[in-house]
């Protein structure tokens, strides 16, 4: 049985076309038209796969665009929308696009740029750090001092100078009273870790220089008249310029202990075993009522030890009921203006977050004059009311402190009066 041919017929008119059953190309029959357009779209399709699969290998950037040519010709079309003729030449300028990179002038630029901004901006990242820390640590060792101080039953009557003589008729004085105050009183309601003597306090991680709060390097006070010459011979004084005010203070230059706290506080404590609370209405001598200081090393010999930094105070007075401050300076003194309508503000003025100091506060900074520094007016006033002999209060008398001898007395504000802020 003979295989059969397919015939393309095509109809025009009335019936078949002749031509066509014969196999002869009639160019102006339409059918031969359509067929060779046909033919030459699917050699193109052909041409575009061809292209397609023979760049398909090599690495192409997609983030290039391609420029679409104008349609000339009505042509198939791929699914992007474009002619195969269109498509190949979007693969060639593709290809041809130059790949781009930083040179190492450039890259050397940035890495300057970076390296002068983080020199710029860390220091004073790096101390606002610090300052947060430093302010945490500082009130949570105020906290715990305060507790154990308050648990003590007293403060004073813990060492004493003795004075010795040997064989050879050579006296000595024998100081223990900073020891024994820690060793038989403090060690009994603070965690301590070590214990050193005035001679190895950087043993207990006291560091061997400090700054004042004036920017003053200064040898670490090893005795009660190192922190201020005042603290054992304001009688003295006073005596010899004609008072006759508290003929019972003693002369007591103690030497001090170092210590190291569970929680990595450094810490040296000078120490008064005669401090007492005598009753006053008028005046009195800071010196009497003080029992305790100290002077803490919140990092030890890291740096920058420096005062108001980490380097702090803490002091306690009275005996009995003893009261403890830690008062945190201001850099610089503020004046009074108009007296006491001015006084509740003065502080403010100068910083929105200070205040004026109480009469204790006062009495802290006299103990500690030598590592505050730049402290020089004769009298610095204290937001403390003074009280009458009745109990009743003046209300425009306060007390003041006169540096020089560390005297307190008390009267109206004048103008143009000392006030050393402390923070709140």
């Amino acid at each position: 049985m003979k295989k059969q041919r397919s015939v393309i017929t095509c109809t025009g008119g009335g019936g078949s076309s002749l031509p066509a059953k014969l196999g002869i190309e009639d160019v102006s029959s339409p059918c031969h038209a359509d067929l060779r357009e046909r033919a030459e779209a699917q050699s193109e399709n052909h041409a575009f796969r061809g292209a397609v699969f023979r760049e398909s290998s090599k690495t192409v950037s997609a983030s290039v665009p391609c420029r679409k040519l104008p349609v000339t010709l009505a042509r198939s079309r791929n699914k992007f929308g474009m002619t195969p003729t269109e498509s190949v030449l979007c693969l060639v300028n593709r290809l041809s696009v130059k790949k781009c990179a930083f040179t190492m002038a450039e890259i050397l630029l940035s890495l300057t740029i970076i390296g002068v901004v983080a020199a710029i901006t860390l220091p004073s990242l790096t101390g606002n750090i610090n300052e947060r820390t430093w302010n945490t640590q500082r009130k949570a060792l105020y906290a715990r001092f305060s507790q154990a101080i308050s648990l003590m039953p007293a403060l004073n009557g813990y060492g004493t100078l003795r004075e010795e003589t040997d064989s050879a008729g050579s006296t000595s004085i024998e100081d223990t009273a900073a020891e024994t105050f820690v060793t038989a009183g403090l060690s009994k309601v603070l965690k301590i870790n070590n214990i050193c003597d005035s001679e190895h306090l950087s043993d207990c991680g006291l560091p061997e220089k400090i700054t004042t709060l004036s920017s003053e390097n200064i040898s670490f006070p090893l005795t009660l008249s190192q922190l201020n010459p005042k603290n054992i011979d304001a009688v003295v004084d006073w005596v010899s310029i004609g008072g006759t005010f508290n003929p019972t203070y003693e002369t007591i230059d103690s030497k001090a202990a170092g210590i190291e706290t569970a929680n990595g506080e450094s810490i040296a404590v000078y120490y008064n075993p005669t401090c007492t609370k005598l009753a006053y209405t008028t005046y009195y001598m800071s010196q009497n009522y003080m029992c305790a200081n100290f002077i803490y090393d919140l990092n030890g010999t890291k740096g920058p030890n420096t005062f108001g930094k980490d380097i702090g105070i803490i002091t306690a007075f009275y005996p009995t009921d003893s009261e403890v401050v830690a008062p945190d300076l201001a850099a610089q003194d503020a004046v009074t203006s108009i007296a006491s309508d001015d006084i509740g503000s003065v502080c403010k003025k100068q910083d929105d977050g200070y205040r004026m100091p109480s009469q204790l506060e006062l009495a802290s900074m006299f103990t500690n004059k030598n590592i505050i520094g730049n402290m020089d007016e004769e009298r610095y006033w204290s937001s403390s009311l003074a009280t009458s002999g009745s109990g009743g209060r003046y209300s425009t008398n306060h007390w003041y402190i006169n540096y020089s001898l560390g005297i307190f007395n008390s009267d109206t504000l004048l103008e143009n009066m000392a006030v050393r802020c402390v923070k709140r």
